[in-house]
């Protein structure tokens, strides 16, 4: 349930920005505040709105309960990456309830200016965002359990596993974990000790479920480029903001969420050259085929008729 005074700051970059199109909307993942996750998108507006829009709405898949209403202060900023001075920054306290629960900043900041050579909001391709929540009044609660909020893929691949009828599990340093899992948990805790350190539910049906949504996550990390889809990152970025709120030290797993993002960035781009160069090869093939052909046709011999 959702607490009075709860709050959050937490930043979004958006890489890729020149190659959003007009009016297509862009997310950031969830952030847990309360009772519920958040999410912020952008819109990139055309036409006679040439703004970057920027809103906030509340992330719930379900519909709200009649009676549900948070009175939330928050600002958006648009972060200068060269001059943090010079970012712009727009704030509002309003309701959020059933029948509205999204908030826009429709005209956050021009495009011209955005987009303006050295403006410092633009760099590399990326664009940061930097919100700050926080819940100031609380009306009704939300029908979930703590279980019921790790609502994702991820996690009902993990409640599959965890609520299995298995005939032994094994302690390693107090969680309950599947024998298939000992070495994989074992080796989590050599190379990082501290990292439940935070971790304080005792519950040990729930334990065992973040420890295996925790080996899922790596798990989902070790597949190939080719296997893992954006879809796929994106759930271990809202996963291991599930387990960080939940007392897990994860610094490093976020690290290596990065390296892949990156390296799967690469491989997409690189696809694309790799397309454009097969189809410029494809048309000179072509050219080259319909050049010999002409080619053979003016060295063929003249026939009887022909000098005649």
């Amino acid at each position: 349930m959702a607490a009075k005074g709860d709050y959050k700051k937490f930043c979004w970059e958006i890489n890729n920005f020149s190659s959003l199109k007009t009016d297509e909307r862009c997310y950031s993942v969830p952030v847990v505040i309360g009772d519920l996750k958040w999410c912020l998108f952008a819109l990139v507006r055309g036409c006679r709105a040439d703004y970057l829009s920027i809103n906030l709405e509340v992330a719930h898949c379900q519909p709200l309960p009649s009676g549900w209403r948070r009175y939330v202060k928050f600002s958006i900023t648009v972060v200068n990456q060269r001059s943090k001075q010079l970012s712009v920054q727009k704030e509002t306290q309003r309701w959020f309830e059933q029948d509205a629960t999204g908030w826009s900043f429709a005209e956050m900041l021009p495009l011209t200016k955005l987009n303006a050579k050295d403006s410092g909001f633009l760099v590399d391709g990326r664009v940061m965002i930097a919100a700050e929540v926080e819940v100031l009044e609380v009306i009704g609660t939300l029908d979930e359990s703590e279980e019921s909020v790790l609502s994702n893929d991820l996690v009902n691949k993990t409640q599959d596993v965890v609520t299995q009828e298995v005939k032994q599990s094994i302690d390693v340093n107090g969680f309950q974990v599947l024998p298939s899992q000992v070495e994989s948990v074992r080796r989590i805790f050599e190379k990082h000790p501290d990292i439940a350190v935070g971790f304080q539910v005792k519950n040990q049906h729930l334990r065992k479920t973040f420890m295996n949504f925790l080996v899922n996550v790596i798990e989902t990390l070790c597949q190939s480029l080719e296997e893992l889809s954006n879809e796929d990152l994106v759930e271990v970025d809202i996963a291991l903001t599930y387990l960080k709120d939940a007392g897990f030290k994860v610094d490093w797993l976020e690290k290596k969420l990065d390296q892949v993002k990156e390296k799967k960035e690469k491989e997409q781009s690189g696809l694309v050259i790799l397309q454009g160069i097969e189809k410029q090869l494809h048309d000179l093939m072509h050219k080259c085929e319909t050049k010999k052909s002409e080619v053979l046709s003016i060295g063929a011999p003249l026939k009887f008729d022909d000098v005649v």
